[in-house]
């Protein structure tokens, strides 16, 4: 069973933030059970700490990887997106898409355009226009929710 974070501040930041550690009750390094400073719950100053210890202490990979509460592979990757990003690779980027990777100027400009020549045109109505003239299917809501954003940012006309 894993352990709840009790709420305090910082670990609400952290859990906003994405860097809350899932598994800070698996960090056993004396440093972060003896001090203050050291907060288990801060997972990018964990990974840091556990990079530290290899590179400039000679600790093990695994040895480190398991007082961390990391994986080998875990390791590897914290020190590849270090060595590539420095510290801003070890903050937790979010997974998943970016937005409605399907709706590029020119699939918002078409439905715009459609929406000006007949603006009786549903969501449904305008998703079945995109499947035929795209080739692909843009869910109905998708597109409400980018046209109602796109009314919040009126277009630059030429």
């Amino acid at each position: 069973m894993q352990e709840k974070h009790t709420s305090n501040p910082k670990q609400e930041i952290l859990k906003r933030q994405g860097a809350l550690n899932p598994r800070s009750q698996d960090v056993s390094d004396t440093l972060f059970l003896a001090n203050d400073f050291f907060d288990p719950c801060d997972l990018v100053q964990v990974k840091y700490e556990m990079l530290r210890r290899v590179r400039e202490e000679g600790k093990s990979v695994t040895s480190a990887a398991e007082s961390f509460g990391f994986s080998r592979v875990s390791f590897y990757k914290a020190q590849a997106a270090f060595e590539e990003y420095g510290l801003a690779g070890l903050v937790p980027s979010r997974r998943g898409p970016r937005g409605a990777h399907k709706l590029s100027e020119i699939v918002m400009d078409f439905l715009l355009q459609s929406l000006d020549e007949d603006k009786s045109l549903r969501p449904s109505t305008l998703s079945r226009l995109v499947r035929e003239h795209f080739g692909f299917s843009l869910h109905p809501r998708t597109i409400e929710k980018a046209l109602a954003q796109r009314q919040k940012k009126p277009r630059n006309r030429k």
